[in-house]
């Protein structure tokens, strides 16, 4: 959730309840509280309903449910032991999902290395993240829970010690399931990079939480969901819509609120004081999409209402993923979400380090990791077209003119075609060269 402004909606846990179903004003259930500064910190949070709709409040940082200044143990067996649930390549040139566990015991690593495949396969199964799935990496991080299940399940009465603090209940919210971000950064720090953070909580319940944070790390967000529960996954779909597209919400509350237009046009490429045929005039954000049937049902145009603000503020489409869970990713938003992956990860990479001496003893193999993918070569900028999409090349074959010794410059350049994404400004990331110097 990454927005700089908020205009005048100023949302707490009250008016998220009456988004999702409210719940009694009471206390939570007994624990230790957090002291000191993170006590005071807090979080802005996605809250998100069983129907799939989304609504904000404000969480704290620390959780009430991790055990301030109980005595250092040594460290369960097993516990920060990092498995590679997907491994497509280095993690310089990939995106690198972090999946983090909680609430499960010793015994059951198997099972939460289960969900985390689990999580990322209903991840991976929506576009793009199916036609993409060779650019991630995806690394399960074990946390030994000294307790199997969750904070706040079956109800709030019930109390769990797990090594992140995750509970239901929070704010007030039964399905709002947060969890202490400071646990969460030492153990996402364990894995090789940390690109996407998602924590799978040893739960059935219905449940999550999207977290607006910035990690030295690297990562600019946290989503929690509940492992046993197969509706979940949608949680993650939409937070990676901010942290990986950079997208706005394109959900809003009812009412009479405008958009204050002094605070000028939003950053977000998926929201925008535009009408469409503004937008079209002026060849802005959206306006190469508008008309073109979408994924998520309906075109391409303007349509009032995104940016929590109901009035003033247009979005894309009638009702994608980043309105409502269960939905698509429109075609602006799968643009976006392209361009992100391609920050993180690059389209060519080679088992033989760019810059490492060749000669023509050697063979070269590059990888491809997106279909359709466009692979050409060249010595001294001179295209060699008889090598064009070969991903394994032997330099005995390779013409190296002029004397012998002479060091020429061999090129390999990789470009990804694809049609879903038509703004030139984000083309040049889907492009990566590697260049070898290649001696006779």
């Amino acid at each position: 959730m990454r927005h700089r402004r908020f205009g005048s909606i100023v949302l707490t846990g009250a008016l998220a309840l009456a988004a999702l179903g409210s719940a009694p004003a009471v206390a939570s259930a007994s624990g230790p509280a957090p002291s000191g500064g993170a006590a005071a910190a807090r979080h802005r949070v996605e809250v998100f309903g069983e129907d799939g709709s989304i609504g904000r409040a404000t969480a704290p940082a620390a959780s009430p449910y991790l055990a301030a200044g109980r005595p250092a143990l040594a460290p369960a067996a097993g516990d920060g032991e990092v498995t590679a649930v997907l491994r497509s390549g280095e993690p310089a040139g990939k995106v690198d999902v972090v999946v983090i566990g909680d609430g499960y015991t010793a015994g059951e690593q198997e099972r939460f290395r289960a969900d985390a495949a689990a999580k990322w396969q209903e991840l991976s199964a929506v576009e793009p993240y199916a036609s993409y799935r060779g650019l991630f990496n995806v690394w399960a991080v074990a946390t030994v829970s000294a307790e199997s299940g969750i904070t706040g399940d079956p109800d709030r009465a019930t109390v769990r010690d797990t090594a992140l603090g995750s509970y239901f209940w929070c704010e007030d919210i039964e399905r709002l399931l947060c969890v202490d971000t400071e646990a969460v950064e030492t153990y996402a720090a364990k894995a090789p990079q940390a690109d996407l953070v998602l924590v799978v909580a040893n739960t059935a319940k219905y449940g999550g939480a999207g977290y607006n944070v910035a990690s030295a790390l690297g990562y600019d967000g946290i989503a929690t969901v509940a492992g046993g529960n197969a509706r979940a996954g949608q949680i993650a779909v939409h937070e990676t819509g901010h942290s990986l597209g950079k997208l706005a919400d394109e959900y809003f509350y009812e009412g009479d609120d405008v958009y204050p237009a002094e605070l000028g046009e939003p950053e977000e490429p998926n929201i925008s004081l535009s009408t469409a045929d503004r937008l079209a005039r002026d060849r802005a954000k959206w306006f190469r999409w508008i008309g073109r049937p979408s994924p998520d049902g309906g075109v391409v145009g303007g349509y009032e209402g995104g940016g929590y603000y109901p009035k003033g503020l247009y979005r894309p489409t009638e009702n994608s993923i980043m309105r409502s869970l269960g939905r698509e990713f429109n075609l602006p938003g799968r643009e976006a979400m392209i361009a992100g992956f391609y920050r993180h990860a690059v389209p060519l990479t080679s088992p033989t380090p760019a810059g490492t001496p060749l000669t023509r003893a050697d063979r070269l193999t590059v990888d491809l990791p997106v279909s359709g993918t466009v692979l050409t070569w060249s010595v001294d900028g001179r295209e060699l077209r008889q090598l064009r999409g070969r991903t394994e090349i032997n330099l005995a074959t390779v013409p190296l003119p002029g004397p012998r010794g002479r060091v020429h410059t061999l090129t390999a350049t990789a470009t990804d075609p694809t049609s879903a994404v038509l703004d030139p400004a984000l083309r040049p990331r889907l492009t990566t060269t590697l260049a070898w110097p290649a001696t006779r």
